[in-house]
């Protein structure tokens, strides 16, 4: 079994508020979820109204899937007119 786990962290331009951030967050999660259907969650930066972390994670028996999935998904995120990716970890487990 693997365990394929990816940590994005996001700064949010046109975020002016948290409420901003939790529209723009729960969009962009909704939108990873269903097109990768992976585990998604926002596991830090909660206070921050412009920043944000997400937790991105998969569970499947080849190494090389959980890479090209996480990969696709560190791309997708990257594309998002919404947000900028900053940095990210990928960790296969």
């Amino acid at each position: 079994m693997i365990v394929g786990v990816v940590r994005l962290e996001l700064f949010i331009r046109e975020s002016d508020s948290l409420k901003d951030k939790r529209r723009i967050l729960s969009s962009l999660i909704q939108r990873i979820r269903h097109r990768f259907n992976v585990s998604i969650a926002e596991v830090g930066g909660h206070d921050l109204w412009r920043r944000a972390t997400l937790g991105v994670a998969l569970v499947t028996n080849d190494r090389r899937y959980a890479e090209q999935v996480l990969s696709t998904i560190v791309e997708f995120v990257g594309r998002s007119a919404d947000v900028e990716l900053t940095d990210y970890s990928i960790e296969l487990l």
